[in-house]
């Protein structure tokens, strides 16, 4: 019998009962995000689900002239590509790698059969769907309420929490596509930061100095998805722990 591990690196994926995580099991297989892939393009048909377990990605809308802007990023915590029923599902994002790392990946049409299959897996789809809008939304806002200042604080922070490391690898210019603005703002916000002693920028390198200093700069967006993500798992705990005592 081929074993099932019994606690995915990938958080949503943990989320399932050993039960559940089997119908998903057999068909999961490793594949590394390379910087820059694109893993679905906006409007056509989702191919495959990706469950990073290391990495960072992107969702991104993308304009007729070609400019971008970020609506929300995934990492451990989540997956792309997911659905509940049958059909040509259409993504309505680019998905494109940030950083590198690994995902496992399966066919959408596994996963669609998969889900009809399990109530529990629909249903943490369903609630991950519904986190992720809340994410999208609040960025949304965000993106036209909040200075660009809190808004690169709220962004690096974010990348932090997913890549679990205080340096991360962001150049200028994938920062000013992702929070559609220019690079020379960026540059100049991105000083200021420094100068504050708040992080350290060399080489496409962006290290993490003053993670409470860099809190205080970012506006109230950054607290609001980071408990919205929690309220995720916490959430199944609740559920599980109910069922336990069931």
């Amino acid at each position: 019998m081929r074993s099932i591990p019994a606690a995915p690196a990938n958080r949503l994926l943990a989320e399932l009962r050993p039960h559940d995580f089997e119908l998903l099991a057999s068909r999961l297989r490793p594949f590394a995000l390379k910087q820059g892939a694109v893993l679905q393009e906006q409007g056509m048909p989702i191919e495959a689900v990706y469950f990073p377990v290391s990495g960072l990605l992107s969702l991104v809308t993308v304009m007729a002239s070609g400019d971008m802007l970020e609506m929300a990023m995934i990492g451990r915590e989540g997956a792309i590509g997911l659905s509940t029923g049958h059909g040509n599902w259409r993504a309505f994002a680019r998905a494109m790698v940030q950083l590198p790392g690994v995902a496992m990946v399966m066919p959408a049409a596994q996963f669609q059969e998969a889900a009809l299959r399990s109530e529990p897996i629909k249903d943490l789809v369903l609630r991950y769907k519904e986190m992720l809008l809340g994410q999208v939304t609040q960025t949304a806002a965000c993106n036209a309420l909040h200075s660009l200042e809190a808004r690169l604080a709220r962004r690096l922070l974010e990348t932090n929490d997913h890549v679990n490391g205080a340096r991360l690898t962001l150049t200028h210019d994938l920062i000013s596509q992702m929070l559609g603005t220019r690079r020379t703002s960026v540059t100049l916000v991105a000083g200021k930061l420094q100068e504050q002693g708040l992080i350290q920028y060399r080489r496409g390198n962006i290290t993490i100095l003053d993670r409470t200093g860099l809190e205080s700069t970012a506006c109230e967006c950054y607290g609001i998805m980071r408990r919205q993500t929690e309220a995720l798992f916490d959430r199944s705990d609740a559920q599980h722990a109910s069922l336990a005592q069931a």
